[in-house]
């Protein structure tokens, strides 16, 4: 999710073992050279402008807000450089041309987050959209079938953390994150 015109808050993330939170990872990835990201980059990678700030992704963007009942949702800790770097949001990132933004935020969670392998590891419950005149941020609300295993797969994530409901709001959120929460945990509470 990466909204340029919020002020990405200060302060470290809380240590989420304390909270009861599964890691994965940890580290500070180094952020790839320009030649690899070009190799990288995918059609609808690049910002665009509207009245309501910058925002990346040429044709919108799409996350996976993922919902384990037993451990809660998966938040994806991210790098410095990318954009509001440091805070947690959920895996996710530009469509592509031809993609919907279930499409999208299922192989931007893939590609992150190395879940879910299959659309048959989880149960879409709703999606949230956030409309910022031309641009969008779809949230694909799901809820897996059973226990799926995170792993950092690319290098947008210096960590990924199962935190339960009532804990997502002791970390750093990212700004545009924080402010869908809580219309997204309704979903998941009555889900």
């Amino acid at each position: 999710m990466c909204v340029s015109d919020d002020p990405a808050p200060d302060g470290p993330a809380p240590d989420d073992r304390a909270h009861g939170a599964h890691r994965a990872g940890a580290g500070r990835p180094a952020r790839p050279s320009a030649e690899e990201l070009k190799k990288r980059r995918r059609p609808g990678d690049g910002w665009i402008e509207t009245p309501q700030g910058k925002f990346w992704g040429l044709y919108g963007a799409a996350g996976l807000l993922l919902h384990d009942p037993e451990r809660g949702v998966l938040l994806q800790h991210r790098v410095e450089w990318s954009a509001h770097g440091g805070t947690w949001g959920i895996p996710g990132g530009a469509k592509d041309p031809d993609e919907t933004a279930e499409q999208g935020a299922l192989r931007e969670s893939r590609e992150e987050a190395g879940v879910p392998a299959a659309e048959a590891d989880i149960d879409i419950l709703d999606t949230h959209v956030v409309d910022k005149d031309g641009w969008s941020y779809t949230t694909v609300i799901a809820r897996t079938r059973g226990r799926l295993e995170e792993s950092i797969s690319d290098a947008e994530s210096l960590e990924l953390a199962w935190v339960p409901l009532d804990r997502v709001e002791d970390y750093e959120l990212h700004p545009g994150f924080a402010a869908a929460w809580p219309a997204l945990r309704a979903v998941l509470e009555r889900g």
